[in-house]
């Protein structure tokens, strides 16, 4: 089968590999559509980051460089292991992409996605959605609905990472939520912030991606920082408060120092970006208005919750799909597209298969 392998910084290749092998207590999963992401892009400008380099071998999956990338993903059931009597042939299911060393519990509460050396299909190994077929375990995978097209399905992963900084920050209904970046993952929280009862103020340069975020209904005010001071901005929705809760899902240190003015005192930060370099914070400003500067990483025991808002209609998926393509064309449509010209797309979905297509 064809699958996207990560060998080194800016060298990925579309490979011809073995289909693995479903064995007991395994899903095996023909893979309709997986999503490229934000990790992807900084593992190829940046990397290896979560992929293991070769030569040194992930503790837990025992893989290392070249791995199948991929960990955004929706696809159909086409066999079950020994011992998998939950989940039928033909099923619609995603993929809750974790890589948990087996000596920890991963029940829900128990902050499996914390634990030493934890990884993610996709990125640590175990195959990928960027591959045709996937076998997983069945802990990680989850079925949905028949209603949920499967193009929409592939970013219920993402939406998981929105929903847990939805739930890592603390905002109630009737909140005011300041999201600094309207890519895959900001809007993605919005969706889930909006959901939920929460006033969404989106900071964005792009104005496609201001206009999908209002035009999706995810937020209710979206400002170029280039032509607006955003910090004003929200103090006069707020009547000089301040933002309740804000989330940074840019890694742009000047988006962090705009959240830090615009929260209220005592108000809540969330990191929701993953960084490839330290960045600055005025711990000043921290302290004298008690802000709660919060990280957060992937979802624990969120996936139920959000393919349920999924499938009952409260979060519409299908906005932020702005493109679609085979694997053949995964860098010079797919890469070079979200890396060099980002402000013109969203949410780009790859199908292995090209059935899709």
């Amino acid at each position: 089968m064809k699958a996207a392998r990560f060998y080194d910084r800016g060298d990925i290749r579309i490979d011809d590999i073995a289909v693995p092998e479903v064995t007991a207590g395994t899903v095996g999963i023909d893979v309709a559509w997986c999503g490229i992401c934000g990790s992807d892009l900084h593992e190829y400008l940046d990397g290896p980051i979560f992929v293991p380099p070769a030569g040194h071998p992930h503790p837990i999956s025992g893989e290392e460089a070249p791995i199948t990338l991929g960990h955004e993903m929706s696809g159909v059931v086409y066999a079950v292991g020994e011992g998998v009597t939950d989940i039928e042939v033909g099923q619609k299911v995603v993929v809750e992409p974790y890589i948990i060393d087996p000596q920890y519990s991963t029940e829900p509460g128990t902050n499996y996605h914390l634990t030493p050396n934890m990884n993610f299909i996709g990125l640590g190994g175990r195959g990928g959605g960027l591959g045709e077929k996937i076998t997983v375990e069945r802990r990680w995978v989850h079925p949905i609905a028949d209603n949920v097209p499967l193009d929409e399905a592939a970013l219920i992963e993402p939406l998981s990472v929105g929903y847990h900084a939805y739930v890592r920050s603390g905002a109630r209904e009737g909140d005011v939520a300041l999201i600094g970046g309207a890519g895959p993952i900001g809007l993605l929280t919005a969706a889930v912030l909006k959901a939920k009862g929460v006033t969404v103020v989106i900071s964005e340069l792009s104005e496609l991606r201001r206009q999908k975020a209002l035009e999706s209904g995810v937020a209710d005010h979206a400002f170029d920082p280039s032509k607006v001071n955003v910090v004003e901005e929200v103090r006069a929705l707020t009547d000089g408060r301040g933002a309740d809760v804000a989330f940074e899902c840019t890694s742009v240190n000047v988006v962090l120092d705009t959240l830090v003015d615009a929260i209220k005192a005592g108000g809540t930060i969330v990191v929701v970006s993953i960084w490839g370099k330290p960045a600055t914070v005025d711990l000043q400003k921290l302290v004298v208005k008690e802000i709660d500067l919060r990280g957060t990483i992937g979802y624990m025991g969120n996936h139920p919750d959000t393919i349920a808002l999924v499938e009952s209609g409260k979060i519409d998926l299908k906005p932020f799909i702005t493109g679609k393509i085979g694997l053949d064309r995964l860098i010079d449509e797919g890469f070079d597209t979200l890396i060099n010209r980002n402000e013109t797309a969203v949410k780009i979905l790859v199908s292995p298969s090209g059935a899709g297509l």
